[in-house]
């Protein structure tokens, strides 16, 4: 086992976590032996191949899944408590938009839902629009959006709904470059000044060691942990940061990880 805790006061914590499905054709064992601890305010990204555990992992965390093995505490209660408490939001693959309300209708449904006052539900929605480049959008409809607005307009969903832990699985994968640098910037402008949890599912190398305090690499299933890796980079990071030897390393490690995940016997 890997244990890969630390004295932090915990927002998310792991301890033999295992997940088996019970399918026609057996068991297919999605996560073994994950121990790991994530401080409040940490900005972890967890990263490996398709099938390795890591939406799995998130989606535990987020009491979507249960595991059959081991303890999981999100802010100290098991998770279902958790999610009670509105403990966490979370961005899926899929955009998830309720197609009978319009853009700004659902994005504003999490602050109707918590009681916010008309006045600053108004602002928090026009605030994220515009951060996720949908200004003059309110008004449409799911429909009339292409398929990456409608996963930015999710994005705007989440981050207007301000609960301690942000939960993120692949949020930008559908989004052109330029919007996604933006965004990555954007969100680590949002992590700074409000010193949430985030918990981000990626594929990309990049962008996980752009946006982490803490990078977790992931086996092939069943997923275990390989790594983690503190990122000594500072808080405050340019894009340009992704040409320094500094972030280059980090990004090698990754890579390491990744290949060391396949020399695991199954």
């Amino acid at each position: 086992m890997k244990d890969t805790a630390r004295p932090a006061e915990p927002a998310i914590e792991a301890r033999s976590l295992g997940l088996t499905f019970q399918t026609a054709d057996g068991p297919v064992h999605a996560l073994r032996d994950v121990t790991l601890t994530i401080g409040r305010g940490d900005f972890v990204s967890f990263i490996g191949p398709s099938g390795c555990g890591k939406t799995t992992f998130l989606r535990s965390v987020a009491a979507l899944e249960h595991p059959t093995e081991g303890s999981l505490t999100v802010n100290g209660m098991a998770p279902d408590a958790a999610r009670l408490a509105r403990a966490f939001g979370y961005v899926f693959q899929a955009a998830g938009l309720y197609p009978w309300r319009t853009i700004a209708g659902n994005i504003r449904l999490p602050l109707e839902i918590m009681g916010f006052p008309r006045a600053e539900q108004d602002e928090r929605v026009a605030r994220v629009l515009d951060l996720v480049e949908l200004g003059g959008f309110g008004t449409k409809f799911p429909w009339q959006l292409s398929g990456g607005m409608q996963q930015r307009a999710s994005i705007a969903r989440a981050l207007a709904f301000d609960a301690d832990i942000l939960l993120m699985d692949e949020p930008f994968g559908a989004l052109d470059e330029i919007v996604r640098d933006r965004l990555n910037e954007e969100l680590l402008n949002l992590w700074s000044r409000t010193g949430k949890t985030i918990g981000f599912v990626t594929h990309s190398i990049p962008e996980a060691v752009y946006l982490s305090t803490r990078i977790v690499v992931m086996s092939p299933r069943p997923g275990r942990i390989t790594d983690v890796i503190d990122s000594p980079l500072p808080r405050e990071r340019p894009l340009g940061i992704r040409d320094t030897p500094e972030f280059l390393a980090i990004s090698q490690r990754v890579r390491e990880g990744l290949r060391a995940g396949h020399s695991y016997d199954v």
